[in-house]
């Protein structure tokens, strides 16, 4: 794609759209204070330039919508400009077509129409929490552009259009590193012109869903590149025109026109303070919307194409909403887009926004409603539709009331809010085809409303479509119908008040019972006032029973499987083959036919089961179940071939003669008998057919006032029908009956007005049982004008269906019977071989007590023993601290003696010293001789050497035999403290082994005492030999004595 290429033609609306979802590709409206000289009014595409004025300029001149022929031409003079300034370097950025230049790509990456850049390098990215925001781009630039220390050299290619992907290929390898499509990208913003980030740009996709947002940034080696890159980017998106309104389009269309036909439904959704958000309710007469004051919302508008050729849907611009009907383009307000695509079954296209109510334009959506009044809310999805050249506005006004935040809805299901849009489309003139993809161009866009009433704006309501829809052939399917649980505060406390008298006194009902059941019982209710009023809201032994009966086989297994299939399929509870619907009714009706051998599992049987399933939980439906079906009559009709419930026809078909003669007359003359439509009435209780909301109603009735109420809703059914039956023939009867008739009371209103006719209808009990009687006659007429050989064989025939069904219990009962006995041998073959095990193990855990009480004696012995021998261990060992306790004081007593002995002797030695000096110095020539030192050497060495030679050999003999008396003195206390230790550390021994031998029960206990037995033994010889060393050291006190 070259510099000249065209963004196609713009409108010159002066009105806000915003493309892409996002908020950065915007067609903002200029005003005359705030937009630039020279606008003139027209749109422009904005884009974060941080101060790229040429670019800027370039665009503004790129997007200049002219009159004259040249108007979807771009000028080249902006783009040369730019050329001038840009270093020569630059160029080799230059954009070209993909299949031009081709860049290195991976192998698997599709080839597209694509621009591609050079010398670029990726420095990752980074999770962002606000993806339209500049600031935090900014932020995301420079930290990756600091963090950054090798840069991937990369090729960025970009789509020449909105289907094509942003694709990141590896320089070096040729491989694709990512792909994002063109409509994830949210934002492009380019470094802060001046900063070190001036040469990056960067992007931001939602990453995989639309709550996580990445942002990769890039740089480029030519700072001047960037502005090209980005203008590559806005070209992407050359479809933001202005989309067509539809309050801007004509009624009629030009003959060449083709009608495209959609379906808009709008689905609001609510956050349920866990995380989740759920559809608001909706009004059941008025269809308004009920909405809570500053609760976070969803707004989900699906789109889907009914007719004519397919056109796809690319994406959705954006979603718009706005307080009040008939809302100015400039008023409405455009909601974050979270999600768009497909369904997923593929034929609807979904687009999900996200509504804060607490922002100040939606004031008025977000202030309590007064009572009994509604406000419009407007909203709006502009979508890119293929081969479409502008964007189709699908807008639709719905009622809504506000309430309070703590607001509970008593709610069972909820609707959608739907519309038809008629779009037509004229086909573009052939030299405008070829400058874009698209051929189509909008004429007009119609709600279906405006199309049938020329041009009357008005809401299609569903009432209406469902009476449209009456006409057709589908039949409803069994389990439609919204059931809502809202209720006026002062039923609830009449309500209050009746059950609190009737818990008071269960025995009988309270009075005002009857006309609070005529009124229908609330919702949020009818599981207790249901176990009430059949009598089993303490039935334990029925419960007991059911949890027992769904253990057991039934013969009915496969008609019961095969028909759960088909209850109520319309409804999510048992929509689902493996849930938790199907789950639990196929246990009651399984449990039913087991409960009821002779009747057993009848077709009919899983409706009514079902609707009971739908208030209270399996046990307490099953009771309610077998009480209908006993006491209430419901059994009776299948027993006898069907004989009561033909009693009923008769009966139904008397009371229409006399209170609709004329019906009855045409019934006649059609030949159209009661059980050819009202079979299904009486068998189901009208569950197969009819909407829940009736369905839930006659139930009621039936609990509180018996069975004859059918006969009631039958009649009323019969006079609102009386017209068309009346007009109808035969096969339109049955279809009447079969098709039209349930669908007209899909409307909770329709079904409420229809049951309090029913009950304002009188059907005398008396005049019942004189047409009972009247049918006994008539059969029993019958009968006797009937053919003997008739009648014989119909009783034979029935003897052998009876004789049958005998045979095959009787053969289903010996099957069991010896299904039994086998079963009875094996387990008692089981049983005795448990018997034999247990005995072998009895035997077994005998022999092991003997052995454990002998182990247990023998241990007994051994510790006997090893008491003795640590009494006698004990002993000796106080022996020998006696014995050590006297050679101690021995040993004191002798180095006391020596050093007395010594002090004498050196006190006599010291005396003599004494004389011989006084001597001496008694002599003159002595003193003399004595006064010279070295003569007193020389003249007697001999014989002083002699005189102290004994003296000095008997002071060296007393000192060694001290210090060997000190060093026995130690060895003795050495030798002591040995011994102490010893003993107490065989006394510890002696305790634990005490333990050991109270708790020891096997046999290693044995080995260890033995061992510990050595071990003492051992420590008894030692001590004994160093008892025997301590005594020697006794000759030096024989030797000095």
């Amino acid at each position: 794609m070259d510099d000249s290429s065209s963004l196609g033609k713009v409108s010159s609306s002066t009105e806000s759209v915003a493309t892409v979802t996002s908020e950065e590709f915007v067609l903002v409206q200029s005003s005359a204070a705030g937009s630039p000289q020279g606008s003139g009014g027209k749109p422009r595409l904005k884009m974060s330039w941080n101060g790229s004025e040429q670019l800027e300029k370039a665009m503004e001149e790129l997007l200049d919508d002219d009159d004259d022929d040249d108007e979807v031409k771009v000028e080249k003079s902006s783009v040369e400009k730019m050329e001038k300034h840009r270093d020569p370097e630059s160029r080799v950025l230059e954009p070209q077509p993909a299949e031009a230049c081709p860049a290195p790509s991976s192998p698997t990456a599709p080839e597209e129409d694509s621009v591609q850049f050079n010398k670029l390098s990726y420095l990752g990215c980074t999770w962002v929490k606000a993806p339209r925001n500049e600031a935090e781009a900014q932020r995301a630039m420079a930290t990756l552009r600091a963090e950054s220390a090798i840069p991937i050299p990369i090729t960025l290619h970009v789509p020449c259009g909105p289907d094509g992907s942003v694709r990141i290929v590896d320089q070096a390898s040729g491989t694709e590193i990512a792909s994002f499509p063109i409509y994830k990208v949210l934002f492009c913003a380019r470094g802060q012109e001046g900063s070190v980030e001036s040469d990056c740009f960067s992007f931001t996709e939602s990453y995989r869903s639309s709550e996580d947002f990445q942002i990769h940034v890039f740089s480029c080696h030519i700072k001047e590149a960037v502005s090209r890159i980005l203008y590559s980017f806005s070209t992407a998106f050359k479809r933001s025109s202005r989309p067509a309104d539809i309050r801007d389009t004509g009624v009629s269309g030009p003959p060449d026109s083709d009608l495209y036909t959609f379906t808009v439904t709008l689905e609001i959704k609510e956050d349920d303070g866990k995380g989740n958000y759920s559809p608001v309710p909706k009004d059941r007469d008025k269809f308004y919307f009920k909405l809570r004051q500053g609760v976070q919302k969803k707004v989900v508008v699906s789109v889907q194409q009914m007719c004519n050729k397919e056109l796809g849907i690319e994406r959705c611009f954006g979603m718009l909403l706005s307080p009040g009907q008939k809302v100015c383009n400039s008023d409405m307000h455009l909601l974050d887009m979270e999600s768009m695509g497909k369904s997923s079954d593929g034929k609807a296209y979904v687009i999900t926004g996200t509504w804060n109510p607490n922002m100040a334009a939606f004031q008025p959506l977000n202030e309590d409603t007064p009572k009994d009044k509604q406000v419009f809310m407007t909203v709006a999805a502009d979508l890119v539709v293929t081969e479409v050249v502008e964007p189709v506005r699908f807008l639709m006004e719905t009622l809504i009331r506000v309430y309070p935040s703590n607001e509970r809805f008593w709610y069972f299901s909820r609707k959608t809010f739907s519309e038809t849009f008629y779009l037509k489309l004229r086909q573009q003139a052939p030299e405008r085809v070829g400058q874009s993809e698209a051929v189509y161009e909008v004429v007009s866009l119609q709600r279906e409303a405006e199309r049938s009433n020329e041009g009357r704006g008005r809401l299609t309501s569903p009432t209406e479509e469902e009476e449209a829809d009456e006409e057709s052939d589908s039949e409803i399917s069994s389990g439609t119908g919204d059931v809502s649980k809202d209720c006026p505060e002062k039923i609830l406390e009449s309500w209050g008040v009746i059950l609190n008298r009737w818990h008071g006194n269960l025995s009988t009902r309270p009075k005002g019972l009857p006309s609070l059941v005529r009124s229908g019982i609330p919702e949020p209710l009818r599981a207790e006032v249901w176990q009430l009023l059949a009598g089993c809201h303490d039935n334990h032994d029925l419960l007991e029973q059911y949890r027992i009966l769904i253990t057991k086989d039934s013969a009915q297994e496969g008609v019961i499987t095969r028909d759960i299939h088909r209850t109520f399929p319309a409804h999510d509870y048992f929509k689902d083959s493996d849930g938790d619907g199907q789950d639990s009714l196929y246990k009651i009706c399984k449990a039913y036919s087991v409960y009821d051998e002779e009747i057993g599992y009848c077709q009919g049987q899983s409706f009514l089961a079902a609707v009971l399933l739908l208030h209270m939980p399996e046990e307490q439906a099953f009771c309610v179940l077998v009480k209908i079906m006993y006491e209430y009559g419901l059994r009776a009709l299948y027993k006898n071939n069907f004989e009561d419930l033909h009693c009923k026809f008769y009966q139904l078909e008397r009371l229409m003669q006399e209170q609709l003669p004329d019906l009855w007359s045409h019934f006649q003359e059609l030949n159209l008998e009661a059980h050819m439509y009202a079979s299904q009435w009486f068998l189901t209780l009208f569950t197969a057919k009819f909407p829940l909301c009736m369905v839930f109603h006659i139930t009621d009735l039936l609990l509180c006032e018996g069975l004859n109420i059918i006969f009631n809703v039958a009649l009323a059914l019969l006079k609102t029908s009386k017209e068309d039956l009346l007009q109808a023939d035969f096969e339109g009867a049955l279809k009447f009956f079969r098709v039209q008739l349930p669908k007209r009371y899909r409307a909770a209103e329709n079904a409420r007005r229809l049951m309090d006719q029913a009950c304002n209808i009188k059907v005398p009990t008396k005049k019942l049982k004189k047409f009972e009687k009247e049918y006994q006659t008539l059969r029993e007429s019958q009968l006797q004008q009937e053919d003997p050989i008739d009648r014989y064989q119909r009783e034979n025939r029935r003897l052998q269906e009876a004789s049958m069904r005998l045979e095959q219990e009787n053969d289903d009962l010996a099957h069991e019977l010896v299904t039994s006995k086998i079963a009875l041998r094996n387990d008692l073959d089981q049983a005795e071989d448990k018997a034999d095990v247990l005995n072998k193990e009895l035997l077994s855990t005998k022999q092991r007590l003997v052995e454990t009480e002998e182990e247990k004696r023998r241990q007994e012995e051994e510790t006997a023993q090893l008491k003795e021998v640590f009494r006698r261990e004990l002993e000796k060992a106080e022996l020998e601290i006696k014995k050590t306790t006297a050679i101690i004081a021995e040993y004191k007593q002798i180095c006391s003696q020596l050093s007395t002995r010594l002090e004498k002797q050196q006190a006599a030695t010291k005396e003599e010293l004494d004389i011989v000096r006084s001597k001496v110095n008694g002599c003159d020539h002595c003193r003399d001789l004595f006064s010279t030192l070295g003569s007193v050497q020389t003249l007697s060495p001999g014989r002083d050497k002699t005189s102290t030679e004994p003296m000095d050999e008997e002071k060296d003999g007393l000192k060694e035999q001290l210090r060997q008396l000190e060093l026995e003195l130690a060895q003795t206390k050495l030798q002591l403290v040995e011994a102490k230790y010893r003993i107490q550390e065989l006394e510890h021994q002696r305790g634990l082994l005490m333990n050991e031998i109270q708790a020891a029960k096997n046999s290693w206990l044995s080995k260890t005492l033995g061992s510990l037995k050595s071990s003492a033994s051992t420590s008894s010889s030692s001590s004994s030999s160093s008892c025997s060393t301590s005594q020697t050291p006794s000759s030096p006190k024989e030797g000095p004595a």
